[in-house]
């Protein structure tokens, strides 16, 4: 059995009462004895969708008990209809080839029983031309039957085959979601793993000299004041340089780098020649005076810009125009970078689902300040963001 919630219950035992009690006009005629094949056809329509094999049965022995009788055709005959739809459309593999046999054998039934019944003992007394005519009514007859019953079988597969292939689009597009979720977080531990050995690699020695030093100045305090004052000045130089470090907490960059000295704002231009000479037309308007920012996040507004560039180059509209907006104020360095897209496929993965974007938003994090990248409605992809001064 399916299982149904509450409402779904209510309602196939309402439909099955307003079944009954609808037939129960049309039914008058044949007295009380069609109440039987009318009750046991509106118990069929009623287990329709909790059991749709158990139904298909009670609603043909709902026919067969309407034969026996010898009663003529009514209108909870419908209900066979509606059962045949519903193995179709919830029946398991069995049921629902069971449904369609059922139908083509129930029509060659119905058919028989129909002739025999009204029409074919009368022909069999009459001329050969009344049994010619009776049989090709028969034919007629039975071709109906059989297309009303098929039909409906088809109809309800056809319902099943739209609600499986909503369903299917509904888990695909969960998983897509789910994959986007477990890959950004995938990257952002990605980025963690490399601050650790950055941490390790750049932090520690530091660390060392700092812990140095306040030994150093702890022994000398006594004897050499003078030696522990340039102790404590080490230190706090030392100190704040790995702060800066610390709040950044530099990773392994994604990006072609040797023993060469991190970059900074001062690389700017050379990275905007270098990017112009690999094809992108960048427009840059800068306003303002260039001003430090700090090691860390100098550091984290030079890969913004870069991983933000090169992303207009990767994934860009080919040809169209870059926009680079710096603005240097004296909390820090404001930037807007926008470039058209081109239009993607149904097909093509979101937005975001690359290592660039988790990546920039980690280093504007780190650094105190924000980022936020997206399309607009005019078709550019704008990202904006903003590296405060340490």
């Amino acid at each position: 059995m399916r299982e149904l919630t509450r409402r779904q219950l209510g309602v196939d035992l309402g439909i099955a009462v307003a079944f009954a009690l609808v037939s129960l006009v049309f039914a008058r005629h044949d007295g009380q004895i069609s109440l039987i094949p009318l009750t046991v056809a509106a118990a069929a329509v009623a287990f329709r969708r909790l059991s749709p094999g158990l139904a298909l049965g009670i609603a043909w022995a709902a026919a067969l008990i309407q034969m026996s009788a010898g009663l003529s055709p009514a209108l909870y005959d419908l209900g066979v209809c509606i059962v045949l739809y519903a193995s179709a459309a919830y029946g398991g593999e069995v049921v629902r080839w069971l449904g369609l046999s059922s139908a083509i054998g129930g029509a060659i039934i119905a058919t028989i029983y129909l002739q025999f019944r009204f029409e074919w003992f009368t022909a069999l007394l009459a001329s050969p031309g009344v049994l010619v005519s009776e049989l090709r009514s028969a034919v007629a007859v039975g071709a109906g039957i059989l297309a009303l019953l098929v039909l409906s079988w088809v109809s309800g597969q056809l319902a099943r085959s739209i609600r499986v292939g909503r369903e299917t689009s509904r888990r695909e597009e969960l998983a897509r979601h789910d994959a986007d979720i477990a890959e950004y977080r995938v990257v952002v531990e990605q980025e963690r793993n490399r601050i650790a050995r950055d941490m390790h690699d750049v932090v520690a020695h530091s660390l060392a000299v700092v812990i140095a030093q306040a030994d150093g100045a702890r022994f000398a305090a006594s004897a050499r004041p003078d030696l522990a004052v340039t102790a404590l000045g080490t230190i706090s130089s030392v100190a704040r340089d790995a702060l800066g470090e610390v709040r950044m907490l530099l990773a392994e960059l994604r990006h072609d780098e040797g023993s060469t000295p991190q970059p900074t704002v001062v690389d700017f231009d050379a990275l905007f020649e270098q990017l112009r000479g690999a094809g992108l037309e960048l427009r840059v308007h800068e306003s303002g005076e260039r001003r430090p920012l700090g090691t860390g996040h100098e550091l984290a507004a030079y890969r913004i810009v870069q991983e933000g560039l090169t992303n207009a180059l990767r994934h860009g509209a080919p040809g169209a125009p870059v926009d680079l907006t710096l603005f240097w104020a004296d909390d820090g360095l404001h930037l807007e970078l926008v470039n058209d897209v081109p239009e993607a496929p149904d097909d093509a993965p979101a937005l975001g689902r690359g290592h660039g974007l988790p990546g920039m938003h980690e280093r504007a994090q780190l650094a105190g300040g924000f980022l936020a990248a997206e399309p607009d409605a005019e078709g550019h992809f704008r990202l904006r963001a903003r590296v405060p001064a340490a």
